[in-house]
């Protein structure tokens, strides 16, 4: 059983390659979409969060306007650390549960955005970071409905991507197209899968 911490900065294409990872049999989780069941639960991380940022962050019917409360973090870096201290404790605990479950010969990967800027890339195995330059990351951010601004805020929060290639185990490079990005992940399927024969099983 290997785990695998995948990172990369907004718009490098990390959720593209999560996706490719799954075509490849491995167990993908996305750090945001877990962290939005807990909203959507309405339980502990519900009411800290809540506590914490008041219920302007809600909406009518009592759910969490992510994009609201996203506006709010990214804009005072104090708030983003409260809302990590909350949510990423409940993560890290989900994600112990799920490992346990796990089969000798499977890879675990965890897609989340601030893996190296945390430390918990050391959490696992490897690292895999998506590289792609500032320039294009923009351009595909903007194209998936970003605004400059938005994107912008986010950008300062993260890490430069050049910073994170020097922890990184596998460097994906994102800058092409598609079928080049379908086979650089395939080739990479195939290490992982043989290390992933030879790793601890989960206890």
């Amino acid at each position: 059983m290997l785990t695998v911490g995948l990172t990369g900065n907004i718009g490098s294409g990390k959720s593209t390659v999560a996706t490719l990872f799954r075509e490849c049999g491995f167990k993908v989780y996305d750090a945001d979409t877990i962290i939005k069941s807990f909203y959507q639960e309405r339980g502990e991380v519900y009411r800290k969060v809540v506590s914490a940022f008041g219920e302007s962050i809600l909406k009518e019917d009592g759910s969490v306007d992510t994009k609201k409360l996203a506006d709010e973090v990214f804009a005072h870096k104090e708030k983003l650390r409260i809302l990590e201290e909350i949510t990423h404790t409940a993560l890290y605990s989900y994600l112990q549960q799920e490992e346990r479950k796990l089969s000798p010969g499977d890879v675990m990967v965890v897609e989340a955005s601030l893996l190296v800027e945390k430390g918990s890339y050391r959490r696992y195995h490897f690292l895999v970071v998506v590289y792609a330059d500032y320039a294009t990351c923009k351009e595909r951010a903007i194209r998936k409905g970003f605004t400059e601004e938005d994107f912008e805020r986010r950008w300062r929060m993260q890490m430069p991507p050049e910073e994170k290639l020097k922890k990184a185990h596998y460097i994906i490079d994102n800058r092409g197209d598609l079928d080049s990005l379908r086979r650089r992940v395939r080739e990479l399927c195939d290490v992982l899968s043989f290390y992933a024969k030879f790793s601890p099983d989960p206890t």
